[in-house]
Formats: C-alpha cells, structure tokens, sequence
C-alpha cells in the first residue's frame, strides 16, 4: 500500500491567501514533478480562506500545457474546496483546456490585440 501524497496549499504559499501568480507558480513547481514521474499527488485546500481564478491558471490551469488531461485527471485530486471554489477551479481548468488544445491561435489574436506590449 502506498501512503498518499498530500500537499496543503497554505504549507507551500505560508499564507491563507492563493491571489499571486507567484504563489501560484510556486504550487506549480511542487506539483509538476509528481505528475512527471507518474505519482498521484492530492493538492488540499484546507484553510485558504481566499482563492482567485489568477493563482488557479498558475498554480493548475498551467499544467495542461505540459501534460495530456487524462494524465492530470488519473494523477492529481484536490480536497477540501468550497463549492464556489470548486466551481472556479473547474473553470480554470476548462479554459486551460481550451486554450491549450489552440495555443497558436489564442496567442496570435492576444498578439493582434495588443500588438507587441504584453
């Protein structure tokens, strides 16, 4: 039996707060490895009192850029999400899905809109 593999989000950004795409990134780089050598890992919630769709796209949405979704479904779960939370991770995740199955695409009409600033 294997002992499961549980990161809490607060321990890895030393805060209740998920807002920054730094902290995001952060959760990123600690969940990546995991599902790159194939280990299911559960990513817990457990009191973050505020979450914003910003650390999501960093923290998760990003990992459908550099794994298939059936990968991210079998290898990582998440516990301990409000029902509102839960619904913003699923839309940060379907828009990541989106996004990435039409990258090229995405980034040439971004580039279109707003020339070359970013």
């Amino acid at each position: 039996m294997t002992t499961e593999i549980v990161i809490y989000i607060t321990d890895v950004v030393k805060s209740p707060l998920c807002v920054s795409t730094e902290d995001g990134q952060t959760v990123h780089d600690a969940i990546a490895p995991f599902i790159r050598g194939g280990k299911p890992i559960v990513i817990s919630f457990a009191g973050v009192t505020t979450l914003i769709s910003a650390f999501l796209n960093s923290a998760i949405g990003q990992l459908y850029g550099e794994f298939p979704e059936d990968k991210i479904r079998e290898l990582l779960s998440v516990r301990d999400l409000a029902d509102d939370d839960l619904e913003l991770l699923k839309r940060v995740n379907d828009n990541a899905k989106v996004y990435f199955k039409s990258r090229p695409a995405y980034d040439q009409a971004w580039k279109e809109e707003v020339g070359d600033e970013e």
